[in-house]
């Protein structure tokens, strides 16, 4: 597959998997961006996402990451899932942060990938770092193919 085809197939396979992904929207996350291995995500701190400490509850802030982790090892049109994740939160993210996600591939061999993901804020502080592992499904899409007959091939 050319680095074109690639970046096509990433783009429309990130573009289907977040039409169908309401955890995500219900977050109000936003997806930027799409590339073979990478992605880029933003959620702006709401309200309701505040916790006790009246800062963006962790959760949430994994939330995003692990959506950015996904949209980044899905990238290849193959259906891939999370085996486990760690996160290290290194600032708190305050109501009304843009807080964004850069998900980026650092080996995916066989069925297995590891992902880093670095969520900061609009000041481009880092708020939280995150390792995702994945597992691949040979042989199964992550979306449906369509009618585009290069892409399948």
């Amino acid at each position: 597959m050319t680095e074109h085809l690639q970046q096509e197939t990433a783009q429309r396979v990130g573009e289907r998997m977040f039409a169908s992904d309401r955890a995500s929207q219900a977050l109000g996350m936003q997806l930027l961006e799409t590339m073979p291995g990478t992605a880029l995500l933003s959620m702006t701190v709401r309200e309701d996402m505040l916790n006790g400490h009246q800062t963006c509850h962790g959760g949430l802030i994994s939330a995003l990451a692990d959506s950015a982790f996904a949209f980044a090892c899905n990238s290849y049109n193959e259906m891939t899932v999370a085996s486990g994740f760690s996160i290290d939160f290194t600032a708190p993210a305050h109501l009304g942060d843009l807080l964004t996600a850069r998900c980026v591939e650092v080996s995916r061999a066989g069925r297995t990938g590891i992902y880093d993901t670095s969520v900061s804020n609009q000041r481009g502080e880092r708020i939280a770092l995150f390792r995702g592992r994945s597992h691949t499904f040979k042989g199964k899409p992550a979306v449906a193919p369509d009618s585009n007959p290069r892409e399948n091939g």
